[in-house]
């Protein structure tokens, strides 16, 4: 029984051991140094949100975000929360499709964890209460519809 236990874990350790040294990332870009045979390198990563104005009402929202993400966005980066963010205006393909781009980048998906923790004191800050907030994001409803969004890592072709 003793010899089977010691197998049981002796097979489990090495698999273990395959498993982290194939998902273990590698600086290195060569295959014969054990890099990863992608045909890529991996970038900072960007959280991306579809945004749809109702008819005539783009410049309305442009004003609204103006005042309060812009500044959120701002404070993020000072504080290195976030890299950098960009916002695309552009015309929907159908009356389906977004208008608006918002993107933020960060270094990378670690990033995400406790995102929350340290994104609430710089809302507070810069918008006020979370009612306040609510209020906001109420108001906005009337001009605009999130239509999604997606995450997407940025990577450089090798």
């Amino acid at each position: 029984m003793k010899i089977r236990i010691f197998s049981v874990l002796t097979l489990t350790f090495v698999l273990s051991a395959v498993c982290f040294a194939q998902s273990s990332p590698s600086t290195s870009t060569t295959k014969t140094s054990g890099g990863s045979s992608a045909p890529y390198n991996e970038g900072t990563v960007w959280a991306l949100t579809m945004i749809k104005t109702k008819a005539g009402l783009s410049d309305e929202y442009f004003k609204q975000i103006t005042g309060t993400v812009k500044p959120v966005y701002e404070e993020a980066k000072k504080q290195k929360i976030i890299l950098d963010y960009k916002i695309l205006d552009g015309e929907a393909s159908d009356s389906h499709d977004f208008n608006i781009l918002i993107m933020v980048e960060y270094p990378n998906m670690a990033a995400f964890d406790g995102l929350r923790d340290k994104m609430d004191p710089v809302l507070t800050k810069v918008m006020g209460s979370e009612d306040a907030r609510q209020q906001m994001a109420v108001k906005r409803l009337d001009i605009r519809e999130i239509l999604g969004t997606k995450t997407m890592r940025e990577i450089t072709l090798k």
